[in-house]
């Protein structure tokens, strides 16, 4: 079958919006999917400066949401034709850390979602003239109107949900809320400081909202600092002298919880100074180099831990954050701004400017 998909050819290149080929349907645990919906995160971007790691030409996109147009059966098979889903990342399903409810840790993670996908991709996809595509990126190749996805990283949602904007719950937002829920697990009350007012850290703010934690949001911008208040978090500038002590007065004493979306070595360290005894920092952001530490930072029990898609299991997590925003206590809607595929450059240099805090691809406009 042949369909549109946004392709990036060269790692400088823009995105060419063209016809694919997908030779074949889905096999056994997978399944075809009409995408309604692509959000653009920042990991698709990173693939620019991957240094050819990432192989390419590929089709991008893992925040990919739609409607399973075709299945291959198999012991996954619990989705079925016409079910909602939204996609998420790749697993293998059976290494220790996925048998452990842990598939962001997967043995195998970085193959699947980043190097090169799973061995049966490879042949698969290509472009108009024969060309051989990447694997699939993230288990998915969301920016494109049709994508094929292994059953695992999809889950079926409440057909009443606005399915097109709901792609970004599958890493980006997920990442941000299941840091707080999951890895934090905070409470009511717990204080907690968020580094950095993108999707991710706004995530978190309102994660913390709905549990009635009090989330501290530094960021350099104040139209993101605007929006983190808006989501029920205190506003502090990235650029404020004193930083840790202003934290530790807004948070009576320290934070218990800091989450850093920056990889910015200076505010890393004003965070764990600004962490109470035995606080914890969350590293989400992949740091460009080395993280030099100030003394002291690690005193008095504070520990630091990265943490790979909001330690989530997404057929847990994703319901549950829809679940809140039906409720009114997750409005992720309200960072998304919708493109049309052909606009995917558009998107991107939004992105960029930091004009729109979530772009969302859709497909069929």
């Amino acid at each position: 079958m042949r369909f549109r998909a946004a392709v990036l050819r060269g790692y400088t290149d823009p995105f060419t919006v063209e016809d694919v080929a997908l030779r074949s349907g889905p096999a056994a645990g997978e399944l075809l999917v009409e995408i309604k919906g692509s959000g653009m995160c920042r990991t698709d971007l990173a693939v620019r400066r991957s240094a050819g790691r990432s192989p390419l030409p590929a089709i991008l996109g893992h925040e990919g949401a739609g409607v399973v147009v075709a299945t291959g059966g198999g012991p996954e098979d619990a989705i079925g034709t016409g079910d909602h889903v939204v996609l998420s990342f790749d697993s293998c399903g059976h290494c220790p850390t996925c048998r452990a409810a842990a598939p962001a840790y997967c043995d195998s993670f970085a193959d699947l979602n980043l190097f090169g996908g799973r061995k049966e991709d490879t042949p698969r996809l290509t472009d108009a003239a024969g060309g051989a595509l990447a694997p699939r990126w993230f288990g998915q190749s969301s920016f494109a109107r049709y994508a094929l996805v292994a059953a695992r990283t999809a889950v079926r949602v409440d057909p009443a949900l606005p399915l097109a904007l709901l792609g970004p719950l599958g890493c980006g937002f997920l990442t941000g809320a299941g840091a707080v829920l999951n890895t934090f697990r905070a409470g009511p009350g717990d204080p907690l400081v968020v580094l950095g007012a993108g999707a991710v850290g706004l995530a978190a703010v309102m994660a913390a909202t709905a549990t009635g934690a009090h989330a501290v949001a530094v960021d350099r911008h104040p139209e993101r600092l605007a929006l983190a208040e808006r989501f029920g978090a205190t506003p502090l500038p990235a650029t404020a002298a004193g930083l840790p002590e202003r934290i530790r007065r807004l948070t009576d004493g320290g934070a218990r919880y800091a989450l850093d979306t920056t990889a910015d070595p200076a505010l890393i360290n004003d965070a764990l100074h600004a962490l109470r005894p035995t606080g914890t920092l969350g590293l989400v952001a992949r740091l460009p180099g080395t993280l030099p530490l100030a003394p002291g930072t690690l005193d008095r029990g504070r520990t630091v831990r990265h943490i790979c898609e909001g330690d989530a299991v997404p057929a847990l997590l994703i319901p549950r954050l829809t679940a809140l925003w039906q409720a009114g206590r997750f409005p992720f809607d309200q960072l998304i701004r919708t493109y049309p595929l052909d606009a995917v450059n558009e998107a991107e240099r939004d992105s960029d400017a930091g004009r729109v805090v979530k772009p969302v691809l859709l497909p069929d406009t």
